[in-house]
């Protein structure tokens, strides 16, 4: 059988009682928060493959940025968030504000780089437009094309 002992036992008014109960409380949820976040960065450090969660975002550079309207070469190097180039990305270019007959689309090579062959069009009464650029990161890769990329302008000359 379980005996408390009644001297033992703190009475609630007592704490109502007492200024200083409170003080304590502070220091010690910080330095219990700080200890913790510190454990938590070990571990996650010390668990291989933690960094392989992460995903980069792919961008297009096209060259040249500005054609004119017709039959015309485009190179688009894809790259990843720190300008490295990604091999096996594919680079796909449709109409935008100006026309082209179908979507062109190449694969990146070792460089990052792709040629395709475009002719853009633009309408009777309009001076200038834009072509889209998307890019779909290799299979199984840690890359991602969320964010819009650079455009190729179309200027009539």
């Amino acid at each position: 059988m379980l005996t408390i002992d009644p001297t033992t036992l703190l009475r609630v008014d007592e704490f109502a009682n007492d200024e200083r109960a409170i003080e304590g409380l502070p220091v010690r949820l910080v330095v219990a928060f700080v200890v913790g976040v510190a454990t938590l960065s070990v571990l996650l450090n010390m668990v291989s493959g933690v960094d392989t969660l992460a995903v980069s975002e792919l961008d297009a550079k096209p060259s040249p940025e500005v054609v004119s309207p017709g039959e015309q070469t485009l190179t688009v190097t894809a790259v990843d968030a720190d300008g490295a180039p990604v091999a096996d990305t594919t680079v796909v270019v449709k109409s935008g504000t100006a026309s082209l007959d179908g979507v062109a689309t190449a694969t990146t090579n070792e460089q990052g780089v792709a040629t395709l062959h475009v002719d853009p069009s633009l309408g009777p009464n309009q001076a200038e437009g834009t072509l889209e650029i998307s890019l779909q990161p290799p299979a199984a890769s840690n890359y991602e094309d969320r964010r819009p990329n650079s455009d190729v302008l179309v200027v009539r000359d």
